[in-house]
């Protein structure tokens, strides 16, 4: 079991943290809330995918433009500062933020042109030390580093337009064209490789701190990457493409309780016969450097490691899929041989047949259990009420694509479903104490690992909701307010932890 014993985390990804840049970072704040982690008596950190996100594409750290590449946004300026990286004048902007949510559109080009300034000092006054820190990492990562700059260079260069309408030299890669532009871009993919070399000099920092804390940061691995990505432009034989670079096959699921026509996601599907020939090495790569950045880690969509919903790409709806079996348990074997037992997690929510549960049992992988699935009419037999619950999984209230267990109650849940969760927990309910109700028994399951996300720990409502699956817009920009969890609510959440036997007194 690779959860050692019983143990308990928050849900609060890295943008939700308080900062006055107007998005959560890497800085002051993030060493805080691990200190307040520490306090509560948790043991994990969950976040969502560090992944740069599409600004004006819906901002989702899903959807990302390179499976590798850390998101800019994310840097500490105080951080930089600190480094001699920033001036202190640069800290004190005109611009001003609210607290309480992320404005992307006005984060942005906020946050990209501080490190430009940045990046201006560190080429011009900056001492041996750093650049020769920064040759090392550009060495170290150079499999992916020099492909997603050059992605990123290039596609501002082409006006942002996606890789399938750059010219035929360039998208089809053809040396002496690509080295040409190179040449031209050369500062502009520096400034790219600087960015991530920023990022993951902060992100080894914070958690290097983390793991003397006792704190173990619990990633997430989107399963798809995007059609528009430095991923598919420079492996497109690892995905199903047509001769100009579109998909002939896309992502989905088939339909179901929730959605008479499936749901069709739109990114490539792979082409799981050419990894295998090449020993699967751009998933293990990526796999492995996430292993490499988190103690423990979540994997979406997991059901696909064992069939995947293949839609026609010229279809508008995924009811025209079909499942297409995948060799995951190839694929697995290979990381077990390094990782054993594997820190992962396998996201398993929804429609799972037993391939998929035997695929997670052969690797003895924990699945997950979300408490606002399990107050339906058959919550007798329903695997997420706690008598149903086992020891090898981990037990939420509620996820990042769920409402808040508040906001369920306010908004979501029906009659019946109130009353059964009042007779279960033997408690007379209303929007004030149904979080903690639900707080109590996610950590009284038998489940190894309960993780409560912020908004539930602060009974918050709709209004905190972080994702609604199938909206494009006004997602992703919930953040905690400074001094929101306040030291009254961190010892409550201690004793709580401590009552149940996932934390050490």
């Amino acid at each position: 079991m690779i959860i050692p014993k019983r143990s308990s985390g928050l849900l609060l990804h890295i943008t939700s943290l308080p900062s006055r840049f107007g998005i959560g970072d890497l800085g002051p704040e993030a060493y805080k809330f691990a200190d307040l982690l520490v306090e509560s008596g948790q043991r994990y950190w969950q976040i969502l995918p560090l992944n740069p996100t599409e600004i004006g594409m819906g901002n989702s750290p899903y959807s990302s433009h390179s499976a590798f590449a850390g998101n800019p946004l994310l840097i500490s300026p105080e951080l930089l500062h600190q480094d001699g990286l920033l001036k202190e004048k640069d800290l004190h902007p005109d611009e001003s933020f609210e607290d309480g949510e992320v404005k992307f559109d006005k984060v942005a080009p906020f946050k990209i042109k501080l490190l430009k300034k940045s990046f201006n000092l560190f080429k011009s006054e900056l001492p041996d030390p750093i650049w020769k820190e920064f040759t090392l990492f550009q060495k170290k990562q150079r499999r992916w580093l020099d492909d997603y700059a050059r992605f990123a260079a290039f596609k501002e260069h082409f006006e942002h337009k996606s890789w399938v309408e750059w010219p035929t030299e360039i998208k089809k890669h053809h040396k002496e064209a690509v080295q040409e532009l190179e040449q031209k871009l050369e500062d502009r993919m520096l400034f790219e490789k600087y960015l991530q070399f920023l990022f993951y000099r902060q992100w080894k920092r914070l958690k290097s701190y983390c793991d003397r804390k006792g704190i173990t940061l619990f990633g997430d691995m989107p399963f798809y990457v995007s059609h528009d990505s430095a991923d598919v432009w420079t492996h497109p034989y690892y995905f199903k493409l047509d001769r100009d670079g579109l998909p002939t096959a896309v992502s989905g699921v088939p339909p179901d309780y929730f959605s008479e026509t499936g749901q069709l996601w739109g990114t490539p599907v792979f082409d799981w016969d050419t990894l295998k020939k090449h020993d699967f090495d751009w998933w293990v790569e990526r796999l492995e450097h996430n292993l490499d950045l988190f103690g423990l880690l979540r994997l979406d969509h997991f059901r696909a490691f064992s069939a995947y919903w293949e839609v026609p790409a010229n279809e508008e709806t995924a009811i025209k899929g079909k499942w297409v079996k995948t060799p995951g348990a190839d694929f697995l074997r290979l990381i077990q041989e390094k990782h054993h037992p594997m820190p992962i997690i396998a996201e398993d929510l929804g429609e799972i047949d037993e391939p998929v549960r035997n695929l997670m049992h052969k690797f003895d992988l924990p699945g997950m259990l979300v408490l606002l699935f399990a107050f339906g009419e058959d919550i007798s037999t329903n695997p997420y009420a706690p008598h149903n619950h086992a020891a090898n999984k981990v037990v939420y209230t509620g996820t990042h694509d769920n409402n808040t267990v508040r906001g369920w109650y306010e908004e979501t849940a029906g009659k019946g479903d109130k009353q059964r969760l009042s007779e279960y927990s033997n408690h007379t309910l209303n929007k004030l104490n149904v979080s903690d109700v639900m707080m109590h028994l996610a950590q009284g399951s038998v489940a190894q690992l309960a993780v409560l996300p912020m908004q539930d720990v602060l009974r918050l409502g709709a209004e905190a909701v972080m994702n609604k699956p199938s909206t494009s817009t006004g997602n992703w920009k919930w953040r905690l307010k400074p001094g929101q969890f306040t030291q009254q609510q961190v010892k409550h959440l201690k004793e709580l932890t401590a009552l149940y036997g996932r934390c050490e007194e």
